[in-house]
């Protein structure tokens, strides 16, 4: 037997939280990404942060991208990211889009969100981002 090593897919959840009900946006990110080679999980309108978090623990997700055009984008994200360490499951990396302004994006990261797309990014942006974070996240971990 040939030990070829299996390339592991990325798994990716993709949520659209609280009451927004445009999800355009977040099917066409989740279809980019599904396209360019991930497993992609689209968990639907109108979710909770702790529904989103738990759909990432049961998928074994590697991350969770949430689209998020309320404006309330600084309680859900924290919310996110104080459920991801509750469940000892800070390893999921959490990105996102949408409405944000400029000068909310230092403070997501700080936070914990990898990254923040705003209006204009494109889906090439985002899956390349994917990939190369990702690649960066797999080389960090066998080091």
């Amino acid at each position: 037997m040939s030990a070829t090593p299996s390339v592991r897919r990325i798994r990716i959840v993709v949520g659209k939280p609280g009451l927004d009900g445009h999800d355009r946006g977040a099917k066409i990110v989740a279809r980019a990404l599904r396209d360019a080679g991930h497993e992609v999980v689209y968990t639907g309108l109108h979710q909770t942060p702790e529904q989103i978090v738990e759909t990432a623990i049961q998928e074994d997700a590697d991350l969770i991208g949430l689209s998020v055009l309320s404006g309330a984008h600084m309680t859900l994200f924290r919310k996110l990211a104080e459920l991801l360490a509750e469940r000892d499951a800070s390893d999921i990396v959490i990105f996102g889009g949408g409405i944000i302004p400029e000068e909310d994006i230092p403070v997501l990261e700080g936070l914990g969100v990898a990254k923040v797309f705003t209006p204009g990014a494109t889906t090439g942006d985002i899956t390349g981002w994917v990939a190369q974070h990702f690649a960066e996240h797999e080389q960090a971990e066998h080091e």
